[in-house]
């Protein structure tokens, strides 16, 4: 029923003015739209929403991503611009040089991943990723 509707990322903000300002000085975007307790993002063909809430974020899990062409230069500019990564050490999971390699992967994207993981101004978890591929896909 929903495979032919859109879908997009709903997060919450204790303060709208403080997330505005960390997604434009570090991440480099802007809304395409505002409203009364709102801001909307686009990211390629993607939609993503903050909205004013008194609720905060679990922080326990990653609530939004973005693939990457090539991490460690993301990374790098992120690190430039003051975001702090997350560490993980956890069996089968470690972070090296802020970044960890995640075995397996969906098989139309690769082999694995490349991950690291941030979090934005309100505590939500966001992570950029980069598909391990095999020679040819």
């Amino acid at each position: 029923m929903f495979d032919r509707f859109d879908a997009a990322t709903r997060l919450p903000a204790q303060d709208l003015d403080r997330a505005r300002a960390f997604y434009a000085e570090k991440l480099g975007l802007t809304p395409v739209e505002e409203r009364p307790g709102g801001l909307l993002y686009q990211c390629g063909n993607t939609k993503f929403a903050l909205f004013g809430s008194s609720g905060r974020p679990s922080g326990e899990h990653t609530q939004m991503g973005w693939t990457v062409d090539d991490i460690e230069a993301v990374v790098d500019e992120l690190r430039r611009r003051g975001v702090r990564f997350e560490q993980v050490d956890v069996p089968g999971l470690r972070t090296v040089g802020d970044i960890a390699d995640v075995q397996g992967n969906y098989p139309s994207l690769g082999t694995g991943e490349r991950a690291a993981w941030f979090r934005d101004s309100e505590g939500n978890l966001l992570g950029i990723g980069q598909p391990v591929r095999l020679p040819g896909i």
